[in-house]
């Protein structure tokens, strides 16, 4: 067992979600940072999408009732061992009843704390995957709290520690237009592509509120429609919302772009006051570099389980 001795802020168990439940209202959620999950089981030998940790703000601390490994991605945090500091980017043990305490983070925004075996909490709807909105999945469908006990799988025999490198967001999101974007005016439209946009503090896993020069539409009011993460809509205020991985199913405003796939991880290690700029790609290249980063989480994952 898990063993939460204090919990951050939104301390959440996620897996990779629940794909293809859209239709019926439920989003995939999971992972904000989805690469950062598949890494941090990679170095254990974990599956890709084994249930781990998310979180945004420390300290978190916890212990085992029995020896395991810990490895962190995503976000910079600080993680200290019965307060030895570990080398970040490392896979590390934990005896039994020794603490573990992540603080930070110092850079990015959620980091993912996975454990060898995953976090065993009971499936629902097909994962484990926290719904906070639905209040199902993950431990009781909420945020971890002091005393909180997690189950974890069969425990994996590790041979010394290794390492990786986690990629640096970058200040541009590259994005596909969206079908409502000839609805601004040819002054909002540049605007769009060529402004920077600074994100603002009231963001959150359903969406992140931007900031900069007001767009202006003209066109009718729309029906509501399905909607999805990485989609960028604008709200009749004129300052744009990137829905997040836990953004709603439906809505009505207006779809200038939407963050192509290979860049959705980018979206959760911005912090407020961040600042960035969308830059237009074709479909084409939109699956390209899904497929690129998909390659290399593929050999990552090759020469780990090789290593271990």
């Amino acid at each position: 067992m898990l063993e939460i001795l204090q919990a951050g802020p939104l301390t959440l168990v996620q897996d990779l979600g629940r794909p293809g439940l859209r239709h019926l209202g439920v989003g995939a959620g999971g992972a904000f940072d989805a690469p950062a999950l598949q890494r941090a089981n990679a170095l254990l030998g974990n599956a890709p999408g084994a249930a781990a940790l998310e979180l945004v703000a420390g300290p978190l601390r916890l212990r085992c009732d029995r020896d395991a490994w810990f490895s962190l991605a995503g976000a910079a945090f600080e993680a200290r061992v019965d307060g030895r500091l570990q080398a970040p980017g490392m896979r590390w043990p934990l005896r039994a009843g020794q603490e573990l305490r992540l603080d930070g983070p110092v850079s990015g925004q959620h980091g993912v704390l996975a454990v060898d075996g995953g976090i065993a909490v009971p499936l629902v709807l097909g994962a484990r995957a926290t719904a906070l909105r639905g209040g199902f999945g993950g431990h009781e469908g909420r945020a971890l709290r002091r005393g909180d006990r997690l189950p974890l799988g069969p425990a994996r025999s590790l041979r010394g520690r290794r390492g990786l490198h986690s990629p640096q967001p970058r200040p541009q999101l590259r994005a596909l237009a969206g079908m409502e974007l000839q609805q601004l005016d040819p002054a909002s439209q540049i605007a769009f592509w060529q402004s920077d946009w600074q994100l603002g503090p009231h963001g959150d896993r359903m969406g992140l509120r931007l900031s900069g020069p007001a767009l202006r539409r003209t066109g009718a009011e729309l029906a509501s429609q399905a909607v999805m993460p990485g989609l960028v809509q604008l709200p009749p205020g004129g300052q744009p919302i990137v829905l997040g991985v836990d953004a709603q199913t439906t809505g009505g405003y207006p779809r200038l772009a939407h963050v192509i796939a290979a860049d959705l991880w980018q979206l959760a290690q911005l912090r407020p006051g961040d600042r960035l700029r969308f830059v237009l790609v074709d479909l084409a290249q939109a699956r390209a570099l899904q497929a690129e980063q998909a390659r290399e989480l593929a050999v990552l994952r090759s020469f780990l389980v090789d290593a271990n």
